[in-house]
């Protein structure tokens, strides 16, 4: 069996996650899911990011504990997550004492090699990002990430020799034009950042102590990106002297999926510590887009931030997924508001989605009592309809290995738009009243009730639960993603699955 292993970048555990955090695990759990729908054996990861001074700063303004504090934090990112059906396989906490002590290996044998050497920093230092960085690279004297003021820092420091792999990296990645995606992100980082010439990289800190100790040296703490980046291997089994058969079947990771605004550290900092410890690089790192509101990038200084359990509680998980999924470009920015949601939820689950199957399964149950096989009698407009839907499985999967799940969604929701078109052509309301038309009316709803089960099984992926609910409504349980011809239905009772929203009376209450 083919296997697949994805991970999510860990969460930053300095406060709850909003929704634009909460997109890139719903993201992954799709193509998680659609690869096990497709037969692969998947590993999925995702976890927590729990140490840095802003960690420590923000335990000591509450009065309490570092721990105490990532404890509560990484607690409630674990359960939106749940909230949000995500399947995946380990949570990682880069608290955890396994990953801890694999850092301090990893260090060691990093220093060992010549490639961390001790020196002193001074530079411009953002505490929200924590990163230093140069007068060239501020934008208006302000952290180029964020936009917060930085202050001039000077400490004992070790540092990773990041120029050592210059050449080396900026040959893979122009040699391996699928290692960046989208490809605005590679260009971004050859032209922006690689070419521009490498600096050696800060790996420790001395002014805090919120952090794994260096061993040999334990004033110094392991600074944040060498501690984060490693939890890929540290929790599938890599130690330096022994790797598990774990890490053996599942690296390298088939894909790294991050925001675009940590793509730096993931495509640069990342493949040279790879390098460095003798390793293979990762297949993929995909930088997504960013979910704005309104436009506007979230934040809570600008009141702007919505969360996914205000939103579940509103619309429910499917409804909240599938806007997710299927409202955020490939390589563009994404935007959520309320209005929009209601619009997709009304206009496509209720209407596309919804009605169709409870239409289909009203009819069948009304003209059949719910039992209907395929009588064969085919009329010209019926080869379209099943090309379509036998189509359907090669075009979504030619969608996700590119990772356009949008497109992937849309081109199911295209199937269903034929389905309905379907059933306003084929009239079966008016088959229904003449005797000598059953058995081509049972045909009708037998073609629409094989596009329903291969759509559900299609979407099992993005609206997990709404596409179980399908199933057995529909009462058939065949896995093909084709269209049957010697299929059998014994149907169960429609309910809705998604009721329509009075926009008007929702901003009203």
């Amino acid at each position: 069996m083919e296997r697949f292993y994805i991970s999510t970048a860990i969460a930053y555990t300095s406060g709850k996650p909003h929704i634009g955090n909460t997109y890139e695990i719903v993201l992954a759990d799709a193509i998680a899911r659609f690869k096990r729908l497709k037969g692969y054996d998947v590993y999925f990861q995702t976890g927590t990011d729990e140490h840095g001074v802003k960690i420590e700063e923000k335990a000591k303004a509450a009065g309490i504990t570092p721990k105490e504090f990532v404890d509560d934090i990484a607690g409630q990112i674990k359960d939106i997550w749940d909230l949000m059906n995500t399947s995946y396989d380990k949570f990682v906490r880069t608290t955890d004492p396994h990953h801890e002590e694999v850092v301090q290996h990893i260090f060691k044998k990093m220093y060992d090699k010549g490639d961390i050497y001790k020196g002193e920093y001074k530079g411009l230092y953002c505490t929200p990002c924590e990163s230093f960085w140069t007068e060239s690279q501020l934008v208006d004297g302000k952290c180029p990430d964020c936009g917060r003021e930085v202050q001039e820092q000077s400490e004992e420091a070790y540092f990773f020799k990041l120029s050592n792999y210059q050449e080396k990296l900026e040959k893979y990645i122009e040699e391996n034009p699928d290692f960046i995606q989208p490809v605005a992100r590679k260009n971004e980082m050859l032209n922006n950042f690689i070419k521009l010439g490498l600096q050696d990289l800060c790996v420790s800190r001395t002014s805090f102590t919120w952090g794994i100790p260096v061993d040999f040296d334990p004033k110094h703490v392991v600074y944040v990106w060498l501690d984060a980046l490693t939890n890929y291997i540290t929790n599938i089994g890599y130690d330096v002297d022994s790797q598990t058969d774990q890490f053996k079947k599942y690296w390298p990771a088939d894909l790294h999926l991050i925001g675009k605004d940590i793509i730096r550290f993931h495509t640069i900092y990342w493949p040279c510590f790879l390098w460095s410890l003798g390793i293979e690089l990762p297949k993929k790192v995909f930088g997504h887009p960013w979910l704005l509101t309104n436009e506007d990038k979230m934040s809570k200084s600008k009141g702007n931030v919505i969360y996914a359990d205000d939103l579940v509680e509103k619309f429910g998980v499917d409804a909240v997924r599938y806007y997710l999924l299927h409202e955020i470009p490939f390589s563009s920015d994404g935007n959520i508001t309320y209005e929009l949601l209601i619009e997709r939820i009304n206009s496509d689950l209720a209407n596309i989605l919804g009605n169709l199957v409870q239409r289909t399964i009203s009819m069948a149950n009304k003209y059949f009592d719910g039992k209907v096989t395929n009588k064969g009698i085919s009329d010209s407009m019926d080869e379209d309809f099943i090309n379509s839907i036998n189509a359907l499985d090669s075009a979504v999967t030619e969608k996700m290995d590119n990772l356009q799940v949008s497109d992937a969604i849309s081109e199911i929701f295209n199937v269903l738009r034929l389905s309905n078109k379907y059933i306003d052509e084929t009239t079966p309301w008016i088959l229904a009243k003449d005797e000598d038309k059953l058995d081509r009316l049972e045909t009708v709803l037998y073609n629409l009730l094989e596009s329903i089960r291969v759509c559900a099984r299609l979407l099992s992926p993005f609206i997990t639960s709404t596409s179980q609910e399908i199933i057995k409504q529909i009462n058939n349980d065949k896995e093909d993603l084709c269209y049957l011809e010697n299929n059998e239905y014994t149907l169960g009772t429609p309910e809705i699955l998604f009721k329509r929203i009075d926009k008007d009376k929702f901003f009203q209450e």
